[in-house]
């Protein structure tokens, strides 16, 4: 069977399928698993896949690509048109944001080489909202951090390391504000209790009563990413 990702985790202790409500499909392997394991363990399972993934398009209908004319990124509070100009004999693509518009110079006719500047647009408009806001809440929690990465992570929405970095997903900066400050919480509170324990829950609520409500959400907050992103 094609069409699937495999991540190593150092935490897995047996292969396991995770099924995307767009389709796409993750395998979750121990490290040091061959390939051969990984496709007799996909083959195994596909019927279990393919009834998820129709199950998933019959709730959600696929939705077709397209290069985006408009940006909303509710986290924020902002929205950007985005502007595409060809360049003959171009082979890369470029972008600039001016008076809060988007433009993407070059070779604009390939779709992956401008999704690929788009992220990298979203990456670089991440770090400057998300550290100002991550930083207060750090005063606000009293929870420190060493460094903050921003990635777009296709399986959580934010991450702690044992190191202090905190990684938050860009995606954030499609869903609402209270979300985008929800998950930073929760991961500052992780600086103190490195596990999901009653501690550490009784902690985020400290700084998020409603948690329980938002965390609950964010399972479904994949259908506010568009298509384009290509991650959820």
């Amino acid at each position: 069977m094609s069409g699937f990702s495999v991540r190593e985790s150092g935490r897995a202790k047996r292969l396991s399928i995770k099924v995307y409500p767009r389709g796409r499909v993750e395998v979750v392997v121990p490290r040091r698993t061959r390939p051969n394991e990984v496709r007799e363990f996909v083959e195994a399972h596909r019927d279990w896949i393919q009834k998820a993934r129709e199950n998933f398009a019959a709730e959600h209908p696929p939705e077709p690509f397209a290069l985006p004319s408009l940006i909303r990124l509710d986290g924020i509070g902002r929205v950007f048109p985005v502007s595409y100009e060809p360049k003959d004999a171009a082979k890369t693509v470029n972008y600039r944001a001016r008076d809060g518009r988007l433009f993407l110079s070059g070779c604009t006719a390939d779709e992956q080489l401008c999704v690929a500047a788009l992220k990298r647009w979203l990456l670089s408009l991440a770090k400057s909202h998300y550290l100002p806001q991550l930083r207060s809440l750090s005063a606000l929690t009293g929870n420190s951090f060493r460094k903050m990465h921003v990635r777009g992570q296709r399986t959580c929405w934010g991450s702690h390391s044992s190191n202090g970095t905190i990684s938050l997903n860009y995606c954030l900066m499609f869903l609402d504000p209270a979300h985008v400050r929800y998950v930073m919480i929760h991961e500052l509170c992780h600086a103190r209790h490195m596990n999901h324990s009653q501690r550490f829950w009784r902690h985020v609520a400290q700084f998020e009563p409603a948690y329980k409500r938002l965390d609950k959400d964010l399972n479904e907050s994949w259908k506010k990413i568009p298509t384009w992103v290509g991650i959820y």
